[in-house]
């Protein structure tokens, strides 16, 4: 074989081997880059925070009806933190979601008799209180503790959209009763009447972070 065909196949196999590990390099880097980003967002993620309010929020006066057909009053939640969520019963993805960490708040507050929990529907016109029985059975609801809370939709939605949740009548995309956003939140109020701390309601470390908002607001004056 002529020494200049040598000469040039060597080189081209030297370029080819050169090619092949600037390949390699990159894809262990690219790799590397992602397994990164990957742990820098799962470390936020283990992170529950909770979200302020958009503005100051107050709970105003209602009178509603609970799932055992009784009234609640504000005047009767006087003094109590309350954890309150929002669901409606039609609702198959969420809202089951966050009733479920409304049911293990329940559990891990079952000694503290100064909290309450309770639960607003977002769509009174089908959430009787015959549906929101059922579907407190559904998630082990202490009657006594947790109150689903129904009504006239007026009443209902000035409540939620005075003391919760912002509305966007805006958004066609928005399929929720009322145009509420942030309905998978779960807000914290405290003794006196403040809607104090939001936390995503679909995290299963919710709860925990929930309670320890609660410690934190007792040890206020």
């Amino acid at each position: 074989m002529p020494p200049a065909f040598k000469s040039t196949r060597s080189r081209g196999q030297r370029n080819d081997e050169k090619l092949f590990l600037v390949i390699v390099i990159a894809l262990a880097v690219v790799s590397g880059l992602g397994s990164w980003l990957a742990a820098v967002a799962l470390s936020h993620h283990d992170q529950p925070r909770g979200l302020l309010p958009d503005k100051v929020r107050t709970l105003g006066e209602f009178t509603l009806t609970d799932a055992t057909g009784q009234t609640l009053t504000r005047k009767e939640l006087a003094g109590k933190i309350l954890v309150v969520s929002f669901l409606f019963t039609s609702c198959s993805l969420t809202c089951p979601e966050v009733t479920k960490r409304m049911a293990e708040i329940q559990r891990l507050t079952a000694n503290d008799a100064d909290v309450r929990l309770i639960s607003l529907t977002v769509d009174p016109r089908t959430d009787t209180p015959s549906v929101l029985a059922k579907w407190g059975i559904r998630f082990g609801a202490d009657t006594n503790r947790w109150h689903f809370l129904t009504g006239q939709k007026p009443m209902l939605y000035d409540l939620i959209g005075t003391s919760f949740l912002a509305q966007d009548s805006g958004d066609p995309f928005n399929s929720m009763p009322g145009n509420f956003t942030g309905t998978e939140r779960i807000a914290v109020v405290d003794a006196h009447g403040r809607t104090r701390m939001y936390f995503d309601g679909l995290r299963s470390d919710t709860p925990a972070a929930v309670v320890a908002e609660i410690v934190q607001l007792r040890r206020e004056p």
